[in-house]
């Protein structure tokens, strides 16, 4: 961890905002490396971390964290590792067991078969999100990270990213808020 603690990570005289013509994935790591290392010096049981994520918040945390961090990867239909990139659950797979020890496997609809529903006053970051992409129940989902947007891997085109809850495609597809943490 020496490198993250040292001023160069970044470049001393090079702060993230102007930083320009860099990766992506790196400049994102660049920017949130110094938040990640002041948030794990940080007690997790501070009254707003519980106040937003319930039921274990330390786990909700890093599935929120872990998703946001798989940004930009690509997509590969059946994907599920890091390597090769994801498909929608995939994606789910690999971001709960890498960030909070949680196995959940399968298809999007078997993945909401042994979760739990829950309703939309009751999400919370890390919770799952369910859409019926191809005329069948459960067939797309995504990670909820909070203030209506979520993770997911979309297509070969865009890979896993991030959209709102409200955008007039997902909206009119949502099929409700599933959780492990019930």
């Amino acid at each position: 961890m020496r490198l993250l603690r040292e001023p160069f990570f970044l470049g001393a005289s090079m702060p993230c905002s102007k930083v320009k013509h860099m990766n992506k994935r790196l400049f994102l790591s660049a920017c949130l490396a110094p938040l990640l290392v002041a948030c794990s010096s940080l007690s997790r049981k501070s009254s707003s971390t519980s106040d937003s994520y319930p039921n274990n918040p330390a786990k909700r945390q890093d599935i929120v964290m872990q998703a946001m961090a798989m940004l930009d990867r690509g997509y590969t239909y059946g994907g599920k590792k890091l390597h090769t990139g994801f498909d929608c659950s995939g994606l789910v797979t690999f971001v709960y067991k890498e960030s909070a020890g949680i196995a959940i496997k399968g298809s999007a609809a078997q993945m909401a078969q042994a979760t739990q529903p829950i309703d939309a006053s009751q999400a919370h970051p890390g919770d799952l999100v369910f859409f019926n992409t191809l005329g069948t129940s459960y067939s797309h989902v995504g990670i909820y990270i909070g203030s209506g947007k979520f993770v997911h891997a979309a297509n070969e085109r865009t890979g896993v990213k991030t959209e709102r809850m409200n955008n007039g495609y997902w909206s009119k597809r949502f099929e409700g808020y599933r959780t492990v943490f019930a």
